[in-house]
């Protein structure tokens, strides 16, 4: 009773009392003295209340099998990146964000594979070693790998233009840890603008815009999975990246080769872009 802006979170958190789960308490607690918190340092009026919600249910709205418009906003609130900041690897590989278009099951492939299949202008070979935090190769290593393609666009955007599972595959390394596959340079590419979250970027005078980048998701037995990127040195953006997501460690050349012996042995034509980095990942931590 009587409900006012003094005893307005007190209320709320007393409501929570007899939560069962210890951790939703904590969370619900926690989430209602910082929204009060919020709601009183800006005074919303009930029009900016109205649009607010207006705001959140047009993000669900875009939300489909191919379109996670929520993790977009998480993505340029910087929460995907904070999220991920916390439970990151101290040792191995660092970790980015998921992204938007991880949205379809990436196809099993061989590796050397190509995941390339609309024949780009620039031939890429990646390749590297899956490892331990001391060393030791982690062979049977599987790798989710996904990317857009050399015009900024993953195949779920181009449906009647890329074949499905284009720029993605699934590999498993080889028994000394090793993996390698062919596909495209990719290329920069605004994330997408048509709906709420691309709304509230012009609104506030953000550009939409991604550096290049090879997303990774890396599982081993016994070793914390790491879901990271491999973003292209020199791509436009790679300072001011929409999304947080980059960090210098990730950083990658992708150099130029003529070497022919290479190009055959890769299955590829030189000259050709060629992208090495190792994938480092820390041992399981005992719940």
């Amino acid at each position: 009773m009587d409900f006012t802006v003094e005893t307005a979170t007190d209320a709320v958190m007393e409501s929570f009392q007899q939560t069962g789960n210890p951790r939703l308490r904590q969370v619900m607690e926690s989430l209602t003295r910082h929204l009060h918190d919020f709601v009183r340092d800006i005074e919303p009026t009930l029009k900016e209340w109205e649009e607010a919600i207006g705001f959140l249910t047009a993000v669900g709205k875009k939300c489909d099998d191919t379109r996670q418009e929520f993790v977009l906003l998480s993505d340029i609130l910087g929460v995907s990146m904070l999220v991920e900041s916390l439970n990151g690897s101290e040792e191995g590989t660092e970790s980015t964000v998921l992204g938007p278009f991880h949205m379809t099951e990436s196809p099993s492939r061989e590796l050397g594979a190509s995941i390339d299949l609309l024949g780009g202008n620039r031939p890429c070979v990646v390749s590297g070693r899956a490892l331990a935090t001391d060393g030791t190769p982690l062979p049977d290593t599987e790798l989710d790998v996904w990317q857009c393609d050399e015009d900024g666009f993953y195949d779920v955007q181009q449906p009647d233009v890329q074949p499905p599972g284009n720029g993605r595959g699934l590999f498993r390394t080889d028994g000394e840890g090793h993996f390698w596959f062919r596909t495209v340079v990719p290329s920069h590419y605004p994330i997408p603008t048509d709906g709420p979250v691309g709304d509230l970027l012009k609104a506030t005078g953000r550009h939409p815009y991604r550096p290049a980048h090879i997303h990774f998701i890396a599982h081993a037995e016994g070793h914390r999975p790491v879901t990271t990127h491999v973003f292209v040195a020199d791509s436009p953006y790679i300072d001011s990246d929409a999304v947080f997501a980059v960090k210098s460690g990730l950083i990658t050349e992708f150099t130029e080769s003529g070497d022919e012996q290479d190009a055959q042995r890769f299955g590829v034509s030189a000259p050709f872009a060629h992208a090495r980095f190792d994938i480092v990942l820390e041992p399981e931590t005992p719940q």
